[in-house]
């Protein structure tokens, strides 16, 4: 089954670019475009697509608040950041709030191809032009204290309420998202901890201070 792709980039130019290197490859569709954070949003809605290309600078709503309000909304939408900014502190922010890749603009086209294919297959991908001190920054993997979680805000404030010993419904009720997106969330952060049950769940939040004792 093809991956259906939207590509939301505030340049026309570069869109095109992006749009005619994605036409040549077999399984990938390129089913709508977007200009701007308002207009990717409502794309977003009606097309329901798998796979979202963003930038970062737009006008009137940034890429990280559209990705934000993506991961809330159409959490099962994969994110790739086509992005000039290759600092750490975007790119562990966009990884925090949901992204599944992170690529620079100059980028060759066959790495953007290969970025496609591993989030299809559930991995993230980032950009062999950035600096391995953010690649394992974001891991955890430098062993310092404050290493980055391997969960989004919002999967952290979800594992806290889970923790707290509030059911699905409450966690819907309390964050104003359905109990389908709470449900979501709850085995998105279960395949990332490597735990199935609710009791390591609480075990884990412990652990990391995110609930008391």
């Amino acid at each position: 089954m093809a991956t259906r792709i939207v590509v939301v980039d505030d340049h026309r130019l570069v869109r095109a670019g992006i749009v005619a290197l994605l036409e040549d490859i077999p399984e990938v569709e390129i089913v709508g475009e977007a200009s701007d954070g308002t207009q990717a949003l409502k794309t977003i809605a009606e097309l329901e697509p798998d796979l979202l290309i963003l930038d970062l600078s737009m006008p009137e709503m940034s890429g990280f608040e559209v990705l934000e309000r993506i991961h809330e909304t159409h959490p099962r939408v994969k994110v790739i950041i086509l992005s000039m900014h290759d600092s750490a502190e975007h790119v562990h922010r966009a990884l925090k709030l949901g992204a599944s890749g992170y690529l620079l603009k100059d980028v060759l086209p066959d790495e953007l191809v290969l970025a496609i294919d591993a989030i299809k297959k559930g991995r993230t991908w980032l950009s062999s032009a950035i600096s391995k001190t953010v690649i394992d920054g974001y891991l955890g993997r430098n062993g310092e204290e404050g290493a980055l979680s391997p969960l989004t805000e919002r999967q952290n404030q979800v594992l806290k309420m889970i923790a707290e010993g509030q059911s699905t419904k409450q966690i819907s009720g309390h964050l104003n998202l359905s109990v389908k997106t709470i449900e979501t969330y709850r085995a998105q952060i279960m395949e990332k901890l490597d735990i199935h049950d609710i009791a390591g769940l609480v075990r884990y939040a412990i652990r990391q201070g995110i609930v008391p004792l």
